[in-house]
């Protein structure tokens, strides 16, 4: 799971070549809106799910993406119990990030599933698998106007990945920054977070048994 770099909307040269006659700033000044493209890949199934945000990537909207493609793929997944999710130790996602962190306990409560977190270390998320994704999609859209947040969606669409189109979503959800746990939440919640020895801030496991009641973890 990642988030590629923000892409601003409008009519702005990106590079690379176009056999239309195209006529774009060179400045990119002033965008009319932006779309984060947020993207989980099955490197296993050559399967690509993306998501254009408009607002802020958070780390509400991280694990609202990931609810989201869990409701769309567990009835192929249904025999799966753990899930390891390799991810890049971002502002947004990061093994200390409060919010996060909770709502990654709370999706593992709700589901059941065993929830890995698998962090790459600095300057190594080029290592994750969706980042070679997003090159492909840079060359895809590249030498051509991303002028409207449409734009960006249907080139998304249309790019392929071993012969493979994404799924691609837009959400338009609003997003608030900055929202994260008090101390003593924080120290509630790291009573359910296992994390390894050697590796504390890399490897963190989220898992409770059946009929486990968490009322007070709600917050």
């Amino acid at each position: 799971m990642d988030a590629k770099a923000t892409v601003k909307v409008g009519p702005f040269s990106r590079g690379g070549k176009s056999r239309a006659d195209l006529r774009a700033a060179d400045h990119d000044f002033a965008p009319s809106a932006t779309v984060t493209p947020v993207g989980i890949f099955l490197p296993e199934y050559d399967d690509l799910f993306l998501y254009g945000v408009t607002s802020k990537v958070t780390s509400d909207c991280l694990v609202d993406r990931l609810e989201e493609w869990w409701e769309e793929v567990k009835g192929r997944f249904a025999h799966i119990t753990d899930l390891v999710i390799n991810l890049d130790n971002g502002p947004e996602c990061h093994s200390r990030r409060t919010q996060f962190l909770y709502r990654m306990a709370l999706f593992a409560h709700r589901t059941g599933l065993k929830i890995t977190l698998a962090y790459y270390p600095p300057y190594h998320s080029k290592y994750n698998p969706v980042e070679r994704c997003w090159g492909i999609l840079e060359r895809h859209w590249n030498g051509s106007l991303l002028d409207s947040v449409e734009a960006v969606i249907e080139y998304a669409k249309t790019m392929t990945w071993k012969g493979k189109s994404p799924v691609v979503h837009l959400v338009t959800t609003v997003y608030e920054t900055g929202v994260k746990l008090t101390k003593d939440a924080m120290d509630v919640l790291e009573t359910q977070v296992h994390r390894l020895a050697y590796l504390p801030k890399w490897f963190v496991n989220l898992s409770f048994p059946p009929g486990a009641t968490l009322d007070a973890f709600y917050l």
